[in-house]
């Protein structure tokens, strides 16, 4: 086992609050009426609601938190738009042109989101510094070699590969056996993003009433009330964007969204030498393990932001702590002993298809199921589906919209399976990978 860390100062709440805190406001009175209602004040709801304010409409958001409290300010912020497919698979899944469609919307949620960024003058250290995807085994390169030539080939990516002879050109570790290099991806502070959509969506009108649940959603002739402990909404039309923090309400999203609790840990601020021989082009990383990582340097740079999927079987806040560092000496041994500053976590909503949706069920919009990927997919199919409000038929336009939200038999927001699937994924790396810690 390593050298414990030294968690002597260490904080249980994301390292991204440092400098974007979630917004402490007044409580303020629930609207009799508003144009549309939106529940959720993460990415998704506050892009929509935003869209919607400028095209003239009266908006009113819901949150049962803080704005933003939930995965919009406690992810990664790794702007990848990834789909949790590989290509090859979504070819053999989809046929060839879906699997292009699919991926070149992706794409698209990308360059939209680097779009608003700039649009809206929002400072939240966003860097396209591309992303480098190790390999955890020799036939892992190889996969990601044949992925990364189909990419090229189809959707001209820019990717290449990195011998590990190479590798720590890009990243200071000989744990990987090679890896990837995509161009594309870059890195934002997600809570800095999230205050500056929030903020632009205050500007523009939009009325945000949090810590306070949606309770029922119920629908008449002329449109729908919003129900809380507090008072009701009548509007016209509805959008929900709970993602992983769904609760009661809808039954139809309650059936088809699985909510995984994803966990992060920050360093301490790294000295700046050994900050350049670890993370020398200062990309985000993962890798292909079944219970994967992710991590990247700080915006500052003065720190690395790691990870991943083990500890999503417990609850318990140091147990999930204490799995990120192990992965993290693994990658970087010369971090064993090295101090926290913060360990936090969240959750992310996942479909049972493992792609992000924008459906409408009996009239109320949904745009939901990032899998992970939320920074991208949020804000875009937050706007989509304020599009489709405004019956903007030219630019609501979505190949994710066309499919399908499956569910399976009895589900019903109780994930009970997450933990055992954890577990097999775990013995599957260990069998695969094997572990030193």
């Amino acid at each position: 086992m390593p050298k414990s860390p030294d968690i002597s100062e260490l904080k249980l709440t994301p390292y991204w609050w440092e400098s974007a805190p979630r917004p402490e406001v007044d409580l303020v009175d629930i609207p009799p009426i508003a144009d549309v209602g939106i529940v959720g004040a993460g990415f998704a709801g506050m892009t929509a609601a935003l869209t919607l304010a400028r095209a003239g409409k009266s908006v009113v958001v819901f949150d049962a938190m803080r704005a933003g409290e939930g995965a919009s300010s406690r992810n990664g912020g790794i702007c990848s738009g990834n789909i949790k497919f590989s290509f090859s698979a979504m070819i053999e899944k989809f046929g060839l042109e879906q699997a292009k469609a699919i991926f070149g919307e992706g794409i698209a949620a990308r360059t939209a989101l680097i779009k608003m960024i700039e649009d809206e003058n929002i400072g939240c250290g966003f860097k396209m510094v591309g992303r480098f995807d190790g390999a955890n085994h020799p036939r892992d390169y190889d996969i990601l070699s044949r992925e990364t030539d189909l990419l090229n080939t189809h959707l001209d990516f820019g990717a290449h590969m990195v011998r590990q002879s190479e590798q720590r050109e890009e990243l200071g570790t000989d744990l990987y056996k090679g890896g990837r290099i995509r161009p594309d991806i870059g890195g934002v502070q997600p809570a800095e993003l999230h205050e500056g959509i929030y903020q632009s969506a205050l500007k523009a009108g939009v009325t945000v009433i949090d810590r306070t649940a949606v309770t029922n959603i119920s629908r008449s002739s002329d449109g729908f009330t919003l129900s809380t402990a507090r008072g009701a909404t009548k509007t016209g039309d509805c959008i929900v964007a709970t993602n992983g923090y769904t609760d009661q309400v809808t039954a139809f999203l309650r059936r088809r969204i699985i909510p995984i609790p994803s966990q992060i840990i920050a360093t301490a601020p790294i000295d700046p030498d050994l900050m350049n021989k670890l993370m020398p082009k200062r990309r985000m990383v993962g890798d292909t393990r079944n219970l994967y990582n992710y991590y990247r340097p700080s915006p500052d740079d003065s720190c690395i932001v790691f990870g991943g999927r083990r500890g999503a079987d417990t609850d318990d806040d140091m147990q999930k702590c204490l799995h990120l560092y192990h992965n993290l000496v693994e990658v970087f041994p010369e971090l064993e002993g090295t101090k926290l500053s913060h360990s936090w976590w969240g959750y992310t909503g996942y479909s049972f298809d493992f792609l992000p949706h924008l459906v409408v069920d009996d009239g109320i919009h949904y745009a939901t199921g990032f899998c992970g990927s939320g920074a991208v997919w949020a804000p875009w199919l937050g706007r989509k589906a304020a599009y489709k409000v405004l019956g903007n038929t030219e630019d609501s336009g979505s190949v994710i919209a066309e499919r399908p939200f499956p569910t399976k038999p009895f589900y019903d927001l109780n994930p009970w399976f997450v933990p055992w699937i954890i577990r097999w994924y775990g013995l599957k790396d260990k069998f695969l990978y094997g572990r030193k810690f």
